[in-house]
């Protein structure tokens, strides 16, 4: 993996993580030794991002990424579509979340930033144990979708909403 490539994945992890990463496992999940994250962190610091370091791990505390909300519509058979063009223009799936007239939002983090992250996705999708969020909403639901610039977020935007999947917000 290219350091900038996992610099990324990195961000994302303490991004999409509610507690604090240890150094150990950021090592183990991204297969680097602890000085090659200690170096990263502190790249990723210079570039923007706030990560604190506390006696527990790493956390998040603020990105310089952006982040924009897409109401979509779509199949089930176009998820793949849908995750593969937001993936492929520098976008993370952070979220998925619907709007039920009696439950109110309901969500989940899905933290979807690489190829592989969607063919996790989909195989769990596929095994039959549970089913897309947005079939309670006859298909109808939102990402919230977080780039390294707003020109990625238009090009997104623009992608969905030429493939026929984004609806206006009313």
């Amino acid at each position: 993996m290219r350091s900038d490539d996992r610099r990324k994945k990195l961000a994302e992890i303490l991004l999409s993580s509610a507690q604090p990463v240890s150094g150990s496992e950021l090592s183990e999940r991204l297969g680097v030794s602890r000085q090659i994250i200690v170096s990263d962190i502190s790249k990723l610091r210079l570039a923007g991002f706030e990560i604190i370091s506390t006696h527990t791990g790493y956390v998040m505390a603020s990105s310089p990424y952006k982040e924009r909300v897409f109401k979509v519509l779509h199949t089930g058979t176009d998820t793949v579509i849908e995750l593969t063009g937001i993936v492929k223009l520098g976008g993370t799936v952070v979220d998925v979340f619907v709007r039920h007239k009696i439950y109110g939002k309901i969500s989940a983090p899905l933290n979807i930033f690489s190829l592989d992250g969607i063919e996790q996705f989909l195989e769990g999708i596929k095994s039959g144990k549970s089913t897309e969020l947005m079939h309670i909403t006859s298909g109808y639901h939102y990402h919230t979708v977080r780039a390294e610039t707003e020109a990625q977020l238009d090009a997104i935007g623009d992608f969905l909403k030429q493939k026929g999947f984004a609806v206006p917000e009313t």
